[in-house]
């Protein structure tokens, strides 16, 4: 979720009075940190995952399932255990948006050698199997990317109802209650009251309904201008959903600049191979993903900002929500690609050209600081810029884009990392280390063979839409790189054609698996692997993965919105209204809480595959504990 500071949070009107303060020794707190730490070098090629999950409680007398708000009581034990021995525990965990949700991490990064790629699921499980020894009967964790019935009378245990005409509530949402909002931290609810202040009315997100032969319209809860359209009025629909993440460490800045551009174009590719929402507020909607949901339920945009009325009291006209895709390349390389017209500020952007920051990096930060603090504590609003830098984070943390770029912490063994953010968290921990190594071996190929993969950021925004869409990985086409083989070929083909020559539409199936003289991003992987002394079991392991990538790119194995849309609308309840009742949610959960659990085989959704050997490396207590919670 970002930074989380602690302290007495500001009201809006306080928070709105010292925006400038911020903004300005912010910039001042990045350029006294850039002249620290421009010219570190050395640091190991370090990496994580993070697994975001939600606690679901099943009442199997009811038939019914609902999200369960103990995420605080049981991260005070999961805390109490890093306290105790934070060099010996093999996992971390941290508070999410949801007092539903926990979000996992391994206690010590991986590192560069490939035998790494094979202990990645066994962490994955002994992660969900930690949290599995405090769940109260009926509870399990799932890895889900959003709970379907979101929003829905009495989806929460304990029960809680929104009170939309409390004036002391943060979110005042007509379904969604702040009892749902995660407690521990003053954070989370003063980000989803000052998003609604600055904003001046609640968030929208509304999204097509998908339309069945059944389908009333309008929708319940619709708006008059969107009949055909789910509606939600919170930051919860949006930050109330998983994902599962991605950090690079990268030897040097200049490293993490590349892998920063490089990955961008994955973005669109990697959220629509793992989509897996196409169900809100009770309802089947006409699109896979979360992504367009989180980007709407932390809008902060004002109407002037939006373009909707001319500018009067605020600054500037922005084109995006605070989370979206990254707006500007920052390597060399990439440059020529931005051909979005970028809103940043000027004075400060001429302070961080003044402070020697370099042009793209320059932009970049002053195109972050457009926006307003929009959580801001009172014990942290004097600060010393030579050595603090929560001025800028509060910034940076809260620009929430598809990639992120991190300078190293302040006194810390910590280097110039990269956050890659667009994936939907899978049901399996098969499902979700597949993902991760194939991203984390791309990242290996990149670097070794200099690849470009990179095109207009223009296109990296056609293609998040596409992305979104009912089905995007089989019918749609995406905006791709013809000839991959690094920068100086396709400088070369530049002068000649055109930047328009240098990429084409291609399908998922493509990218991944290969089409003409194009290689395949999977079969670069193995040509990487085929050159490196790799021992059998992790070829195994890492061939098992690939195979998934694979197979969930040609349409083989579904995705899982594929699969969720499907037995949604298989189920013997289902009216073909696109109404996703109480019931058909409790069966839909509860197969996949048996899937995720390796009771139930699922060959459409993952094959043969029920997860690596690796994953038996599970303490014996807590692997009892998992049989007798199954």
């Amino acid at each position: 979720m970002g930074l989380l500071s602690e302290g007495s949070p500001l009201s809006w009107e306080e928070t709105k009075a010292l925006a400038q303060h911020v903004r300005e020794h912010g910039i001042e707190q990045f350029i006294n940190m850039y002249a620290r730490l421009r010219d570190r070098q050395g640091d190991m090629l370090k990496w994580g995952d993070e697994v975001e999950y939600i606690i679901v409680r099943f009442d199997d007398e009811q038939k019914a399932a609902q999200v369960s708000l103990r995420a605080r009581e049981m991260l005070a034990v999961l805390n109490e255990k890093e306290a105790a021995d934070p060099q010996g525990v093999k996992s971390l965990w941290r508070p999410e948006y949801g007092a539903y949700m926990i979000e996992g991490t391994p206690g010590k990064p991986y590192g560069g050698l490939l035998a790494h790629f094979n202990v990645v699921e066994a962490n994955m499980r002994y992660r969900r199997l930690e949290v599995a020894e405090m769940l109260s009967p009926g509870e399990h964790v799932m890895s889900i990317t959003n709970f379907p019935r979101l929003g829905c009378p009495n989806f929460t245990f304990p029960p809680a109802k929104p009170t939309p005409e409390d004036e002391t509530c943060a979110a005042r949402s007509l379904y969604f209650p702040d009892e749902a909002i995660f407690p521990g931290h003053p954070r989370f609810k003063t980000l989803t009251r000052n998003i609604r202040q600055r904003r001046g009315e609640k968030v929208s997100i509304d999204l097509p309904i998908f339309k069945d032969k059944n389908t009333v319209i309008p929708v319940e809860g619709s708006l008059p201008e969107k009949p055909d359209h789910v509606h939600m009025d919170a930051m919860g629909f949006g930050m109330g959903c998983c994902c599962l993440q991605l950090t690079f460490q990268a030897c040097n800045i200049t490293e993490a600049r590349t892998l920063y551009d490089q990955l961008t174009p994955m973005c669109p590719i990697m959220l629509a191979l793992t989509a897996a929402s196409p169900a809100y507020r009770g309802y089947l909607t006409d699109v896979d993903c979360r992504w367009n949901v989180i980007s709407a339920s932390v809008d902060c945009r004002t109407r002037e900002e939006k373009g909707e009325i001319p500018l009067k009291n605020d600054r500037f006209r922005i084109n995006k929500s605070r989370y979206d895709s990254i707006d500007s390349y920052l390597s060399p390389a990439g440059e020529k690609y931005n051909d979005v017209p970028l809103v940043m500020d000027e004075a400060l952007y001429k302070r961080l050209r003044e402070g020697d920051i370099d042009h793209l990096l320059a932009q970049h930060i002053a195109h972050l600081f457009i926006r307003d603090s929009v959580s801001l504590f009172s014990e942290k609003v004097h600060q010393n810029d030579k050595e603090d830098t929560d001025h800028f984070e509060n910034i940076q943390s809260t620009n929430w884009q598809t990639m992120r770029f991190k300078p190293p912490p302040p006194n810390s063994p910590i280097g110039w990392r990269v956050e890659f953010r667009p994936c939907e968290a899978q049901l399996t921990d098969f499902e979700n280390a597949a993902i991760v190594c194939f991203v984390v071996l791309l990242t290996r190929v990149i670097l070794s063979y200099q690849l470009d993969f990179l095109i207009p950021i223009s296109k990296v925004d056609e293609n998040m839409q596409t992305s979104q869409k009912r089905g995007a990985v089989l019918t749609e086409k995406f905006w791709f790189k013809k000839n991959i083989n690094g920068a100086k070929e396709n400088n070369h083909s530049n002068e000649s054609n055109g930047l328009d020559a240098e990429y084409e539409l291609m399908t998922i199936d493509q990218i991944i698996n290969g089409k003409g003289c194009f290689p395949g991003l999977v079969p670069l992987i193995n040509s990487y692997l085929g050159s490196m002394d790799v021992d059998a079991d992790t070829h195994c392991t890492i061939q098992q993965y690939l195979k998934l990538i694979q197979k969930r790119a040609s349409g083989e194995l579904l995705t899982t919105a594929s699969w969720i849309r499907k037995e949604i609308t298989e189920h013997e309840e289902y009216k073909h209204d696109s109404v996703v009742s109480e019931r058909i949610c409790y069966d839909l959960l509860k197969k996949g809480k048996d899937i995720q659990d390796g009771i139930r085989p699922c060959p459409e959704l993952l094959g043969a595959n029920v997860g690596s050997k690796t994953a038996d490396n599970i303490p014996p207590a807590i692997e009892k504990h998992l049989t007798k919670h199954c």
